[in-house]
């Protein structure tokens, strides 16, 4: 493996120069671009919205709390309302998505990201140039589940964050599947129980047809704060791609894990810095 050398300015220098050159752009994202946009689970915005919960049931952070086993689903859904609202339907503190997408409008570009926060949609990205392999907190599914579609949840999750009290939510709030009367839950993926729904096969579909189309061209593909819980989905394949296309180039921005194989070395960008700061360039 080989890691980020050289000075910052000069890859700043040479990404800046590698997005100009390009004639197509496939973004990689993962939870770090979220983190340098603000959405960050732990410290001052936890304890901001989360600090009953953190006194009651001694969780650290807002991921911990999302595996907590609450002894009522009026509980469960008071904390997953709230998380949901916080983490989907209040925009980031920084425009970190706004400064990446001035840099890619004006070129050929396709977004595959791990991101379940839909903070590339908010930003203004072509909704048709995204694919969110991991889910949408915006979207509730069957929990058995008992067929193949989702549902949005924005008005539930209003309803459910205005309505609780005392870390409770009213047991008529409590969303149910309308098919099948099961309770439903979050469209996350975590087990064989994650319902890719009409729409994330047409995504799947458009994202493989756009690689197919502009394979051997001058690609970049930029990561952007992807790290190893899940490598196989971004990581992995960029590698492979880059290696297969000498037109292309594969670019790493992820303070303390941008590294790359060496046999791509030569076609490689790594910049061991904050995301935010490198979207400025």
């Amino acid at each position: 493996m080989t890691a980020s050398t050289g000075a910052y300015s000069d890859n700043v220098r040479r990404l800046r120069e590698a997005l100009d050159a390009a004639d197509v752009v496939v973004i990689g994202a993962g939870a770090g671009l979220s983190t340098a946009a603000g959405f960050t689970y732990a410290g001052e915005r936890f304890a901001r919205y989360f600090s009953d919960f953190a006194a009651k049931y001694g969780f650290p952070d807002m991921y911990a709390g999302g595996f907590y086993p609450y002894p009522t689903p009026e509980e469960f859904w008071a904390y997953w309302s709230r998380y949901i609202y916080v983490n989907r339907y209040l925009d980031p503190p920084k425009p970190v998505y706004e400064k990446l997408l001035a840099l890619v409008r004006e070129k050929d570009y396709f977004v595959l990201t791990t991101n379940v926060d839909h903070c590339f949609q908010n930003a203004g990205f072509d909704k048709e140039r995204l694919f969110y392999t991991q889910g949408d907190y915006g979207l509730f599914q069957c929990s058995k589940p008992c067929r193949r579609e989702t549902y949005d949840n924005e008005g539930t999750v209003r309803r459910m964050v205005e309505a609780q009290r005392d870390m409770r939510v009213p047991s008529e709030l409590l969303p149910r599947c309308p098919h099948c009367g099961r309770p439903l839950t979050v469209n996350l993926r975590s087990d064989d129980k994650f319902v890719e729904d009409a729409g994330w096969h047409r995504a799947a579909a458009r994202y493989e047809d756009f690689l197919r189309t502009r394979s051997g061209g001058r690609v970049l593909f930029w990561e952007l704060g992807v790290g190893y819980n899940t490598p196989g989905i971004v990581k992995y394949p960029f590698w492979r791609m880059t290696a297969a296309n000498p037109k292309a180039v594969y670019a790493c921005v992820n303070a303390g894990e941008a590294v790359c194989p060496t046999a791509i070395a030569g076609q490689a960008i790594l910049l061991d810095a904050d995301i935010a700061d490198v979207l400025g360039m």
